[in-house]
């Protein structure tokens, strides 16, 4: 059996069922940045984001799941591509080491096939959103990355309370954001507009600046950048895999505390999008709205009433007509928007699970759950997706099981 594959034979069978074809590249070329100043951005149309990184990362019986998990296995066959011919020749042997017979390695790899303009890619709508290692070290460093503006940056390491894990090490020259500085107890909704503006002004953001989040907890860094989009921040991004990817492409930390340089004036009136952050009142209203979809982020147990998922919290269940999201099974779990590396999940898996519930990107999409910080991942991946009309319900379970008058539900919905 020939051990590759051609361009032309490729292209032609790109369609098969019984075909899967597995980009092994990083995370960030297969979502859309140009690593190696490839021709185009982003992957083989319908292609698998399975990165070489990944197979050293857990055992042989694990790595079998992980494959299964993404529908790769040994009844298909299975084509291999990254930049390189020997990208893909790695893969092809670890493949064939686990019991997987018909496996080939696209030897032309990205870069030829990236070149015909024939040849069908796709990439992640807003990938320049969530950037990789390389760009930050190239923006700290003083560079003009590519999709830069140009209007000045900050970097934020997020997390809840004083510093946190900061002190330890972080990115040179990030600064500290404390998420209880936006949020408020008890149901830890967003501050007010004015305080908003108050807080972004005495960490030094303003509306034209490029501001870079990343957190050990995803979902604390979302949280920032919904609210900082919401009040009009126009260049939000996000550390893909956080800390951990930062160490791990070999970049050193420091661990000297940086104090933010505050700015007069945020710049633009907030809410600049009101549309991205709704309220209790709001919500109600559109769910009347048969074109409005409501969905819970809440992981399974908390959906289906097992537990409220907060020791605050006494009702459990979800909000009566709230489709799952899918974000884990356990307590506040985000395990299935994420990889085993911590970057996002690959989108196009996201967007399966989700279409399978009937949430789609032809309704207006409002995400909720506990108190904002994973329907703000939710939602962060949406936007990527470049999903046209989203939102988050700020007070999510916290602020509508207060009201006993509010309709709930509990159970696995029939």
């Amino acid at each position: 059996m020939r051990s590759t594959i051609s361009t032309s034979e490729l292209s032609e069978r790109l369609t098969d069922p019984d075909l899967v074809v597995v980009d092994v590249r990083p995370t960030a070329a297969y979502n859309g940045w140009k690593l190696q100043r490839e021709a185009r951005g982003g992957h083989i149309r319908g292609a698998i984001s399975f990165p070489m990184s990944w197979t050293r990362a857990v055992t042989a019986p694990g790595l079998v799941s992980l494959l299964a998990s993404k529908g790769i296995t040994p009844r298909k066959m299975v084509v291999v591509y990254g930049y390189s011919e020997g990208d893909g020749a790695a893969m092809s042997r670890t493949l064939r080491g686990l019991g997987f017979t018909n496996v080939r390695t696209y030897a032309s790899g990205l870069t030829e096939w990236a070149a015909d303009d024939s040849l069908p890619m796709a990439r992640l709508v807003n990938y320049e959103r969530l950037v990789h290692p390389q760009w930050v070290d190239r923006l700290i460093s003083g560079e003009n990355p590519e999709t830069y503006p140009g209007m000045g940056f900050v970097v934020f390491e997020v997390s809840s309370g004083e510093y946190g894990q900061y002190r330890t090490g972080h990115i040179p020259g990030a600064v500290h954001f404390d998420t209880n500085g936006i949020e408020k107890k008890p149901t830890w909704n967003r501050v007010s507009d004015r305080e908003l503006e108050d807080i972004l002004c005495a960490h030094g953001v303003t509306h034209e600046k490029t501001v870079v989040l990343y957190s050990k907890n995803r979902s604390a860094a979302t949280r920032v950048a919904s609210i900082l989009m919401y009040a009009g921040a126009r260049d939000v991004r996000l550390l893909d895999g956080g800390l951990e990817a930062w160490t791990s492409a070999g970049y050193d930390v420091e661990t000297e505390i940086r104090e933010p340089i505050p700015v007069g004036a945020f710049g633009a009136t907030i809410p600049a999008h009101p549309e991205y952050i709704l309220d209790t009142d709001e919500v109600t209203t559109l769910l009347e709205d048969e074109e409005a979809v409501l969905v819970s982020v809440q992981s399974w147990s908390e959906y289906i009433g097992e537990t409220s998922g907060y020791t605050y919290m006494q009702r459990k269940g979800h909000i009566a007509g709230a489709l799952w999201g899918h974000p884990g099974l356990g307590p506040q779990s985000m395990g299935h928007y994420r990889n085993i590396d911590h970057t996002m999940r690959s989108y196009r898996e996201i967007e399966s699970v989700w279409r399978d519930e009937g949430i789609t990107p032809d309704h207006r999409v409002i995400f909720y759950c506990g108190t904002g910080w994973r329907a703000s991942e939710a939602f962060f991946c949406a936007y990527l997706m470049g999903w046209p009309d989203i939102s988050i319900y700020d007070g999510g379970w916290a602020e509508w099981s207060l009201d006993e008058s509010r309709q709930i539900e509990v159970g696995i919905p029939v």
